[in-house]
């Protein structure tokens, strides 16, 4: 057996080297490198057996037409929970490894343990591994999320070949492992946490699943940046990555793929943290609209959609005179980059000026979109803010803003407007050649200019005064 050498290893991309360098030459990031030991040593070969079978521990696969294939082995397994079957697409897939993250204390246990419940009630194996608790404490979890099922086996384990033995006993048709960053491996030289671990323990889970056949589900911690902890190449490893998010000091949760192999990664589950645990969101555009101010100034409401499910937004905006030299802008749910270049289409296309202004722009419950069509609701409540006139009621708007000033089409503006008449609304602004019929009444636009005079009116926002920095004329107008 060769003696352990040391490396420095890229905690992003993976990359190795034999001395410490302040950037990765892999991936370009700055003080990413850990120390690890490394064991080198050849692979016995078994007789009749090729290397790379001795490297993973298991037969060569014999390699089969893509017919002989069954078709039944591609049926995801449902969870029993719906919101998180929206996201995956009807399932765990059977053989899959899926990584769910989310920051502490947000409820990933809890999910997991309620679509475990649900499952072993349908005649599924299920096999939790608590590696971060002990089973008394999710004995405790369990019976006040009415989880205690007979077909929900427990173990409190955190070594690999200890995961794997209570595998081989129970033969689980999903095996869930809470959490990947403590579960290690004796055959490596690390700790439990560090680079080396959790990449090997993940492939040998990997591995598992795809030789056995269960569906394996690890649970992921992540970074203060909201990054998933451990290597880039965890990721890759997997076939789904779920990303868990919400404050846990509020009730929504939210659930969406960022990666999926088996289906789209455009779908949002919803969840309510309750008392008795984690109940799916029936009509999300009330709970989101649920607590909105009617005729309050910058505040606009934005139908969006997320995978299929089309859902009614809040976007606030708040326009303040600015002290500082160089304004604030805060963006909450939305991209900063993409607002600063909607301030600036305001400023140069609608005569809007706010570069002398701190700028606040919320999306209202926790949410984040990306959707483009978000850019007419963010410039109306911007300007609208900054005049303080708020916008008509029973008002939804919908639209893409070019560099030109002019408001583009988006996708599914039919799903959008069904559901904004469902939850009451009664008109739209949208874009001039939306070849659409709706039960609202349409208010088309072809211009971001158009569409401030229209619902806006004149735009001045408040003149800087001493306090700023800057002296005022004797006209009362600033002088710069």
């Amino acid at each position: 057996m060769a003696r352990p050498r040391t490396i420095h290893r890229c905690s992003g991309c993976g990359w190795s080297s034999a001395r410490w360098t302040g950037r990765c030459a892999g991936c370009g990031e700055w003080n990413t490198l850990v120390e690890e030991l490394e064991t080198v040593a050849r692979p016995r070969v078994p007789p009749g057996g090729g290397r790379y079978a001795a490297a993973v521990g298991a037969p060569i696969q014999v390699p089969v037409p893509v017919t002989a294939i069954g078709a039944d082995s591609g049926v995801p397994v449902p969870t029993g929970v719906g919101e998180l079957d929206r996201v995956l697409g009807g399932g765990l897939m059977p053989g899959s490894v899926t990584l769910l993250g989310g920051e502490p204390g947000v409820g990933k246990s809890t999910l997991l343990l309620q679509a475990m419940a649900a499952m072993a009630r349908t005649g599924v194996r299920c096999l939790l591994v608590s590696a971060e608790e002990s089973p008394a404490q999710v004995r405790l979890r369990a019976g006040r999320l009415d989880a205690l099922v007979p077909g929900l086996w427990l173990v409190g384990e955190t070594s690999l070949p200890g995961v794997d033995a209570a595998v081989r006993e129970v033969q689980p048709d999903v095996l869930v492992v809470d959490s990947i960053q403590t579960v290690w491996d004796p055959e490596l030289e690390s700790g439990p946490g560090s680079v080396a671990q959790v990449r090997g323990c993940a492939h040998q889970l990997a591995v598992m699943a795809k030789r056995s056949g269960p569906a394996v589900v690890l649970v992921g911690h992540v970074t203060k940046e909201g990054s998933l902890a451990g290597p880039r190449v965890l990721e890759h490893l997997v076939d789904t990555v779920l990303s868990f998010e919400g404050d846990r000091h509020h009730a929504l949760r939210m659930v969406r793929a960022v990666k999926h192999r088996f289906g789209s990664t455009g779908e949002l589950g919803l969840f309510e943290m309750t008392a008795g645990g984690l109940e799916g969101v029936a009509d999300a555009g009330g709970l989101f609209l649920g607590d909105r101010r009617e005729g309050t100034p910058g505040s606009v409401v934005f139908p969006t959609v997320e995978g299929q499910r089309p859902l009614l937004v809040e976007i606030q905006a708040l326009v303040m005179e600015s002290p500082m030299v160089s304004p604030r802008r805060s963006a909450s749910g939305l991209d900063a980059g993409r607002l600063a270049l909607l301030l600036a289409v305001l400023e140069s296309r609608a005569g809007v000026c706010l570069s002398r202004h701190d700028v606040y722009v919320s999306v209202v419950g926790g949410v984040r979109i990306g959707d483009p069509g978000s850019d007419l609701a963010v410039c109306l409540a911007l300007a609208s803010a900054a005049s303080d006139q708020p916008v008509e009621e029973g008002l939804v708007v919908l639209g893409e803003v070019g560099l030109g000033g002019e408001v583009r089409q988006v996708a599914h503006t039919p799903r959008r407007l069904a559901e904004a008449a469902r939850l009451g609304f009664h008109r739209a602004v949208v874009p001039a050649k939306v070849p659409v019929r709706s039960p609202l009444t349409l208010f088309p636009v072809g211009t971001l200019d158009e569409a401030v005079e229209r619902f806006v009116g004149t735009v001045r926002p408040p003149a800087r005064t001493e306090r700023s920095g800057r002296s005022a004329g004797g006209d009362g107008s600033s002088v710069l």
